[in-house]
């Protein structure tokens, strides 16, 4: 009667230690992980780390000399936005997995990490089949401001 019970701390014994070297090799990845996004207009580079921070903001081609200040930021903005949406998804591919360990194997659906709580909409800019941003919405007001303006100040 005690095999039964030695065979099942040994199966979760061996479960835990899979579940700690998931973890430990999820974290060393994160620690190294970056990503980096474009905006539309090319005129932005960001870089994030694993937790969301900026790590690296570049202005690219020296487009930002020509560019509105609103127009600057809404650029900047959205590619953070971008980088930050890729790395919220990498997160959740690389951790969903272990949240879901239990000593038994893989816990019901409820078990898991709310991803969407976590992440909120930035889980929604990597989706394949997304629509407009907020983001890209501001860019297009203030490139169309900025038409706008021209248009007046020529036929003034």
């Amino acid at each position: 009667m005690s095999q039964p019970m030695e065979d099942r701390v040994a199966r979760a014994m061996a479960h835990l230690k899979a579940a700690e070297e998931a973890a430990a090799s999820a974290r060393a990845e994160l620690d190294t992980a970056s990503a980096t996004a474009r905006s539309a207009d090319r005129s932005v580079r960001v870089s994030v780390g694993a937790k969301g921070e900026l790590t690296s903001l570049e202005f690219l081609d020296g487009k930002y000399r020509t560019m509105a200040a609103a127009q600057l930021s809404a650029a900047v903005l959205e590619a953070a936005n971008t980088a930050r949406a890729e790395m919220a998804r990498r997160v959740v591919d690389l951790l969903d997995p272990i949240t879901r360990m239990t000593a038994r194997g893989a816990a019901p659906e409820r078990m898991g990490v709310d991803w969407q709580a976590v992440f909120g909409s930035l889980l929604d800019e990597t989706s394949v089949t997304k629509g407009p941003t907020a983001m890209s919405r501001l860019r297009d007001e203030i490139v169309e401001d900025d038409e706008d303006d021209k248009g007046r100040q020529g036929g003034a």
